[in-house]
């Protein structure tokens, strides 16, 4: 937020006193989560889904019965792991996440102490809301929170006239769409930070080239087979959770809350983490007046009001009457099932919170001994640190590499010679596979096998079923519950996968022919559907000229932004 010197043409001696170490408490940071990738493999953890080489699948790019919620996400990986390997496209967005979460955040807090920015960094890059959303395998959000601090420096940048600063809003804000719920969050960052009644044209031009990049998301959903309406049953079951006495409210306070315990550090639970968000919450409540002097008129107001948006859709599940308002929007308002997971729109307030609270904590050692004021520094630098340490190491290990085995590529090669719909059995949306011992993934099928691969869309959260959206595999589920084989269905190949003691009854593999039988797959071909593929409709074209003109938007603004002198990086 405070102008910065410490570019290409500022003195050596600045940038090493000044930048240097604030990289170097971020790398250091990100090498401390994200250790365990060192090893080679992938990592494979519920939604966190990586594949050696992802195909380039129309069901990927434009999903012709299923909501568009990996858009453009899917599409962007199909076509960069034909560059370069899945392992290395994960740990270069999950390094290039939590680095640049904690440069971005450390860079925005409006001060000149290197400490205060040094504080900000390693709060931010150690939330709850990080680590839940990491163990809960949603990188695409991680992608999000990374970019939020630059987008909103960008964003303020624009606000004071700052040269090359639209073109540095579309760049900050193209990693955030890559999933639907970055590319709201971003939009709605840019229209509050951005909108100014003296410039219309601008402000015009700067949201609407956000709003490009949530085109291809959009477009997908408008020609989806899958309807816009979601299951109700999921309101109560994604709603914000309690991670301990205090309730959910107060793990919201803290940035944490997500709906699986699963995906909880286990140090949440500890009785005095209320206490640790409170003093957070003192700081920030010191701070907010140093942050509304040091910023322009009006601009504090608007990053709170962004943030107050963003606490009151996390919290709205928990609220009085917010859970009935949800099931009825979620049953009649196409789309909004995305507001179902409130928890993941918490990023905005996480950022302020984080601000805020390092500028409290520089009030406060202004006003001590400055040899104490050192001790108290350090103390909250390490204090997120302190109060959730199961974050470190992939979250105390959960974040483990492992490799696919033989048979995976192997059936990818039989599929690919006789494309066809393929369906993935057992029925199940995730799986707990004995080759990535401990964890759950969503299944991996769709993104490692071409084609269209049709796997169970019901989640069960506890005891509560959320049903999913896919007209043609409750077409299937019918079949199967009649009694009937799964050659009645259609489909031209199943794929068994071996991963426990929920196996499929052999009656209902009747008439179909082995092809490939390995340790963990077996491949069966259904000699009654002829291989085919699918041609593209107008619906997926349209998604491709959405995700094109979205690209030629971000490449103009990257072609500019090099061809004048950085002043907010």
């Amino acid at each position: 937020m405070v102008e910065q010197t410490t570019g290409a043409g500022a003195p050596p001696v600045r940038w090493v006193r000044d930048t240097l170490p604030l990289y170097a408490v971020a790398a250091a940071v990100t090498v401390l989560v994200l250790a365990p990738l060192a090893a080679p493999g992938y990592a494979l953890l519920y939604d966190m889904v990586f594949v050696p080489r992802q195909p380039l699948s129309w069901d990927l790019v434009a999903p012709a019965q299923t909501l568009p919620r990996a858009v453009p996400m899917d599409a962007v990986m199909s076509v960069v792991t034909q560059l370069v390997p899945g392992w290395a496209v994960q740990r270069v967005a999950l390094g290039g996440a939590v680095l640049l979460a904690a440069v971005g955040a450390g860079r925005l807090v409006p001060t000149e102490r290197l400490a205060v920015r040094l504080l900000a960094a390693v709060a931010y890059a150690w939330t709850p809301y990080l680590a839940e959303r990491l163990l809960i395998g949603q990188w695409g959000l991680l992608l999000v929170y990374a970019a939020l601090p630059w987008l909103v420096r960008a964003a303020l940048d624009l606000r004071a006239g700052r040269d090359g600063a639209l073109a540095r809003v579309v760049l900050a804000a193209a990693p955030a769409a890559i999933t639907p719920t970055g590319g709201l969050i971003a939009l709605g960052t840019v229209i509050l930070l951005v909108s100014d009644g003296t410039r219309l044209r601008r402000s015009a031009l700067v949201v609407g080239g956000v709003a490009l990049l949530n085109a291809p998301w959009v477009t997908a959903a408008l020609v989806t087979g899958a309807g816009g309406s979601s299951d109700p049953a999921g309101v109560a079951a994604f709603a914000a959770r309690s991670e301990n006495w205090a309730g959910p409210l107060v793990a919201l306070a803290g940035t944490g809350g997500v709906w699986s315990a699963q995906a909880t550090p286990a140090s949440r639970a500890a009785p005095l983490v209320p206490l640790a968000t409170l003093i957070l919450l003192i700081l920030a409540g010191v701070g907010a007046g140093l942050l509304r002097r040091r910023l322009s008129r009006g601009t504090a107001v608007r990053l709170a009001v962004l943030a107050g948006i963003a606490f009151l859709l996390a919290a709205l599940g928990v609220l009085p009457g917010g859970a009935a308002a949800l099931r009825w929007a979620v049953v009649h308002l196409p789309g909004a099932g995305l507001l179902r997971d409130g928890q993941k729109f918490l990023a905005p307030y996480a950022l302020l919170l984080v601000v805020c609270a390092a500028l409290g904590a520089e009030r406060l050692v202004a006003r001590i001994d400055r040899e104490v004021a050192g001790v108290v520094l350090v103390g909250l630098l390490l204090l997120p640190v302190a109060v959730m340490p199961d974050l470190a190491f992939g979250g105390a290990g959960r974040l483990r590499p492992v490799s696919y085995p033989a048979d995976w590529q192997a059936v990818a090669e039989r599929v690919a010679g006789e494309p066809g719909e393929i369906l993935a059995l057992p029925l199940s949306a995730y799986r707990a596979y004995p080759w990535n011992p401990g964890r759950v993934v969503l299944d991996p099928l769709p993104r490692y096998l071409p084609g269209t691969v049709l796997t169970d869309d019901t989640l069960r959260v506890g005891d509560v079923a959320v049903a999913g959206e896919n007209p043609r595999i409750r077409e299937v589920r019918r079949v199967l519950a009649e009694g009937r084989p799964v050659s009645a269905t259609g489909v031209r190949w199943v794929v068994v996968q071996h991963q426990g003691p929920s196996e499929v009854d052999p009656a209902t593999l009747r008439d179909l022919e082995v092809v490939h039988e390995g340790p963990f797959l077996t491949l069966y071909r259904n000699p009654t559907v002829p291989p085919e593929s699918d041609p593209p409709g107008h619906g997926a074209w349209a998604v491709v000229m959405a995700l094109g003109a979205a690209l030629l938007m971000v490449m103009a603004a990257a072609i500019s932004a090099l061809h004048r002198r950085p002043t907010a990086w």
